[in-house]
């Protein structure tokens, strides 16, 4: 019996249409490749709102099917990325924290190689035993080294299975731990000098291993990447979204998504939905659509945290009815996102409240004007 999951893997969660386009595109795959280079960005980026059709009918499949996008960005830095992993070279994603790096990666990771679940998580408490391999030491104490024994770390597994891993928030690691990437991607192997005049003395890639790491730009003093180690990866840069009313489209998806995992409904206004995106774009971009400037908090506000206020307030729609209209609780959330990394930054919302939510109400917009009447909220 399958146990239930909050959140599905890549792999398992867009299952169909990797299979779609496995058999929809049977073009040049680079060498260990589940989809060729122009399917994977496909899959990434969706078709279009095209149908794609099957050259044959395959059993289990439909003979059209649209493609989703994914990932809401510009289709020329995927098309990027790919070109990078299809050279076995390592990817590094970098941008500031919630700008979906991770999910990129993760994408790439199940379209390239069928598997997005080879991570290693970057903190300061990472070993170069998760980069490398550790041992199992009560094996080791009963038979000695062997490759039994042997614990492979995620980066180990995926260069013997020619797979795709992923190293999240790579700046986090101390650079001592960092610096084991540099031999696995120049060398392209792992050396176990306990297991050495056996067969698994070294372990050496196979055709398709590379990896994807990822590092926050707000972290970029924790552990800085050595020049040796920047040289072995294509850096990609994952700004914030450019457009308003895509933005708005993916936090009502992300919301509407996380509502339907707890089986409620998603009955936020569209209306209050782009109020609240077009709030984080102004404190964000530290002008407003308008043009009026607007002191920027220091916390970062990113389409992440929106599809949390947004999730929240369905949710407070849903569990209770008829208590409080969505808007009248955005100020409240607001708040929270901007103290999170400074308590001044509340001055800087409440500044935004007296300059452009209160020009925008003066200007007569309903929705401004009945943000404006909340100010209280700030001061208490």
């Amino acid at each position: 019996m399958t146990a239930a999951r909050q959140i599905d893997p890549a792999e398992d969660a867009h299952a169909e249409e990797l299979a779609f386009l496995a058999a929809f595109d049977d073009g040049r795959k680079p060498p260990g490749w589940r989809l060729t280079p122009r399917a994977v960005v496909t899959f990434i980026a969706g078709s279009g709102g095209d149908a794609l059709a099957l050259p044959k009918p395959v059993a289990g499949l439909p003979t059209r099917l649209a493609i989703s996008p994914k990932f809401v960005g510009e289709r020329a830095l995927v098309e990027r990325a790919v070109v990078t992993l299809a050279g076995e070279r390592g990817l590094l994603l970098v941008g500031e924290p919630g700008t979906a790096k991770s999910m990129l990666s993760e994408l790439l990771a199940a379209a390239v190689c069928g598997s997005s679940q080879l991570v290693v998580q970057g903190t300061a408490g990472t070993t170069e035993d998760q980069l490398r391999y550790g041992w199992n030491y009560a094996m080791l104490l009963a038979e000695g080294p062997s490759p039994r024994a042997l614990v492979p770390s995620p980066v180990f597994t995926a260069m013997r299975t020619g797979g795709v891993v992923r190293v999240e928030e790579v700046t986090r690691c101390l650079p001592e731990v960092q610096d084991a990437l540099v031999s696995i991607l120049s060398d392209r192997r792992i050396a176990v000098p306990e297991l050495s005049g056996t067969d698994g003395a070294t372990v050496h890639a196979a055709p398709g291993f590379t990896v994807i790491a990822t590092a926050n730009l707000r972290d970029r003093g924790v552990s800085e990447m050595s020049a040796a180690l920047k040289r072995r990866f294509n850096f990609e840069a994952v700004g914030p979204i450019g457009d308003l009313a895509a933005e708005t489209a993916l936090v009502r998806r992300q919301a509407r998504a996380a509502l339907d995992r707890v089986q409620a409904p998603f009955a936020v206004d569209d209306v209050v939905l782009e109020v609240l995106v077009t709030a984080f774009r102004d404190l964000r971009n530290g002008v407003s659509e308008e043009g009026w400037a607007v002191e920027r908090p220091s916390t970062v506000m990113s389409t992440a945290e929106a599809v949390s206020v947004a999730t929240s307030l369905g949710l407070a729609d849903a569990y209770f009815p008829g208590d409080r209209d969505p808007l009248s609780l955005l100020p409240g959330h607001l708040l929270g996102v901007v103290r999170k990394d400074d308590p001044a930054d509340a001055a800087r919302l409440l500044g935004y409240w007296d300059g452009a939510v209160r020009r925008r109400a003066e200007s007569g917009a309903r929705t401004w004007r009945r943000l404006w009447e909340l100010r209280d909220v700030l001061d208490a």
